[in-house]
């Protein structure tokens, strides 16, 4: 007999049982899907069966667990009904765009729309026959044959770096395959999908955290999506697409010249952008970007490049301009949202930044963080001519904190890590990641949190960022990207010791856990004086010259 608790009822069974069967007793048509269990705080796939005494939490859609599982099934399903519908095609798993999956494919020609409407009907017939999903571990020798047999050259190659003797293989009908993380355990699942052709694929729409019982409403995403595609041109270049050839690079010694690359591509992108401003002699540059983007590192490269170019910038920061603490918004939990642009006194912020322009004298607020109100301690500002304002924060491409400035003025720049790396065809790296992994190691370092703390309130930072900055992304008169090819390998050494101090009893154990897999794939870049101290990634790992 196993004694199990489930959601504070205590039931026993009297053999091992499956979390699926067990979920069926739970999950009823009003509430999201249920998708996979922490079983004793570790996180199980629904065909795991119980056979010990265990406390279980449902995970379902509308957590961020459970739809990295969907998304990673609906792809399975898609790469082979695309392989069933055309043969000697090839499909490559790209990133996330417009609140979906992007994916496109190595074939003789581009896919029509008819194309893809053959591809979704295959799928539906495989959705349709409720296909059951197994797992196995197989050795690696056994892996490399099923992937060379199938022309998944990049799995194939990644396997000389495991640090494991064997690996899981998922497989549906007559396609096996790896993905990077679990799946559902049946297709019947995904019930709730659909397939748009765009540019020269497709994007997989699926549910998503906020809309866990149908699909998001559609957004195209123009710039980020052109982004995305200059990214992976450029690890074309460099020959560094995916993580083995990262591996291989570093392995061979030449991981300098790939850093050195790195870096001066940025170099040329920011003076791109401030020949840009100076030629349409813009007064106001406003930067915004998610978390851990290198906003800060950012604009001082900026304002280097534009003092190159004659220019005398200063900085502005809103965080003088708050409203005192009594009048600050509160969120959904009653506690004091300090990332809402209502927490900005706009009103102030505006009529200054209008007679700045204007060339007027202006007396400048300090917050007072302590006592909560503004305080005016004699600070004047006057600019002169050749003297543009850079403003940096989460609501700089929002319009209404520079609602009194001509949009001839003023000049927006979007900045985030789009990595372009993936850890092979069918397992991309969510920007994400990357981004909270940067967090991890800077938060550590400057700002007195553990990697637990960091975990705890990165939920509470995505609701910011989905709120307060991605919807005015596309408002951005010019994107920055902010990744480097090689920053996982020089944040691994920093990252891990920081994860692996997470107790298992912890809630964050299992992000923890998650987060070392997905760094077991790099391998180690051990010099961290080879990056620039005006890197961005020094922003995170220690030694910036702009904030140290």
């Amino acid at each position: 007999m196993y004694k199990v608790k489930i959601e504070d009822k205590m039931i026993e069974l009297e053999e091992a049982t499956s979390l699926e069967k067990l979920a069926c007793d739970y999950q009823t048509g009003d509430k999201p899907m249920i998708v996979a269990a922490l079983v004793n705080n570790k996180l199980r796939e629904l065909f795991y069966e119980v056979d010990e005494d265990a406390e279980i939490t449902w995970i379902d859609l509308t957590q961020s667990d459970g739809i990295r599982m969907y998304q990673r099934t609906l792809a399975f399903v898609f790469i082979r009904a695309a392989m069933e519908v055309f043969r000697d095609i090839h499909v490559n798993v790209r990133h996330s765009l417009s609140k979906g999956l992007y994916c496109d494919f190595d074939y003789h020609r581009e896919l029509t729309a008819e194309d893809i409407d053959k591809i979704k009907t295959r799928m539906d017939e495989i959705i349709e026959k409720g296909e059951v999903i197994h797992k196995a571990s197989v050795s690696l020798e056994e892996a490399k044959t099923i992937f060379e047999d199938l022309e998944f050259r990049t799995k194939a190659n990644l396997l000389k770096y495991r640090e494991y003797d064997y690996i899981n293989i998922y497989t549906c009908g007559w396609l096996k395959n790896y993905f990077y993380g679990y799946m559902l355990p049946n297709v019947s699942y995904l019930t709730i999908y659909d397939i748009i052709k765009y540019d020269q694929g497709v994007i997989l729409r699926h549910p998503i955290v906020s809309t866990p019982m149908g699909l998001p409403e559609f957004e195209e995403h123009k710039k980020i999506a052109k982004i995305f595609k200059e990214s992976e041109a450029w690890g074309d270049i460099v020959s560094v697409g995916n993580v083995f050839e990262l591996n291989d690079e570093i392995e061979k010694g030449n991981y300098k010249e790939l850093m050195i690359l790195g870096e001066a591509l940025h170099e040329k992108k920011v003076a791109q952008i401030a020949d840009q401003i100076t030629k349409l002699d813009k007064k106001v540059i406003l930067i915004a970007g998610p978390s851990s983007s290198g906003k800060t590192t950012f604009a001082n490269r900026l304002r280097i490049q534009l003092m190159v170019n004659g220019f005398d910038p200063i900085t502005l920061s809103t965080d003088d301009y708050f409203v005192d603490r009594e009048y600050t918004p509160r969120d959904e939990n009653g506690d004091f949202d300090f990332e809402s642009i209502d927490a900005v006194d706009v009103d102030l912020f505006n009529d200054h930044l209008a007679a700045l322009v204007a060339g007027q004298r202006v007396e400048l607020p300090t917050f007072n963080f302590v006592e909560g109100k503004k305080e005016y301690n004699g600070k004047y500002l006057q600019i002169h001519e050749h003297q543009p304002i850079i403003i940096e924060g989460i609501h700089g491409l929002n319009e209404r904190l520079t609602s009194q400035i001509a949009h001839e003025h003023k000049f927006k720049i979007y900045i985030s890590a789009l990595t372009q790396l993936n850890i092979d065809d069918h397992n991309r790296i969510p920007t994400t990641d990357s981004r909270l992994i940067r967090r991890i190691v800077r938060d550590s370092k400057y700002r007195g949190h553990d990697a637990k703390r960091t975990i705890q309130l990165w939920a509470s930072v995505r609701r910011g960022e989905e709120k307060n900055i991605f919807p005015f992304q596309e408002e951005a008169d010019v994107m920055f990207n902010s990744a480097l090819s090689f920053e996982l390998a020089i944040l691994k050494k920093h990252a891990e010791p920081l994860l692996e101090g997470i107790e298992a009893d912890c809630e964050e154990y299992k992000e923890a856990k998650r987060l070392l897999k997905f760094l077991s794939y790099f391998e180690s870049i051990d010099d961290d004086d080879l990056v620039p101290v005006t890197s961005i990634l020094k922003e995170f790992i220690g030694g910036s010259y702009f904030t140290e």
